[in-house]
């Protein structure tokens, strides 16, 4: 059962409904289809931008505690030596996995979506979102970015 705050969705938005006086600048549909496309490039820019923040914290602590490994291993690299230095320091190897991991699932993500197109399942997020934003109006911290003209 769906929860009764929850909207659903859909081409038409309750939005338009709501602010009779710029009803003409939001019912066009091409312009509903660029705000959706600027929502999902906030979140594109917020997923780099947390990746990057994991990497400039997390990521340089975990470096810092794997100096001394990676030392030796500009000397003599091999794949023993980096197993044995992940194994005997477990939280800089755990950071490091982090950022590599969180790096790699943002670059399939947005891969993806470059190959293949939105998601429908996420599009229809987006739009219900775009819809929030616009019921807001001027309130909402991101209608500068998402409803400008």
């Amino acid at each position: 059962m769906r929860h009764p705050n929850r909207m659903r969705p859909s081409k038409s938005c309750p939005a338009f409904a709501k602010r009779p006086m710029i009803d003409d600048f939001l019912s066009d549909e091409s312009t509903f289809k660029v705000q959706v496309q600027r929502l999902h490039q906030i979140a594109v820019g917020g997923r780099w931008l947390f990746v990057g923040l994991l990497w400039l914290t997390v990521g340089s602590v975990s470096m810092w505690g794997l100096r001394h490994e990676i030392f030796l291993w500009q000397q003599y690299f091999t794949w023993v030596a980096v197993r044995y230095g992940m194994y005997h320091n477990p939280l800089p190897a755990f950071g490091l996995s982090l950022c590599i991991g969180m790096t790699t699932a943002v670059l399939v993500w947005q891969s993806r979506n470059i190959l293949l197109g939105i998601p429908p399942q996420y599009r229809k997020y987006l739009e219900g979102s775009v819809c929030r934003i616009r019921q807001q109006g001027s309130t909402h911290p991101l209608w500068k970015w998402v409803c400008r003209q």
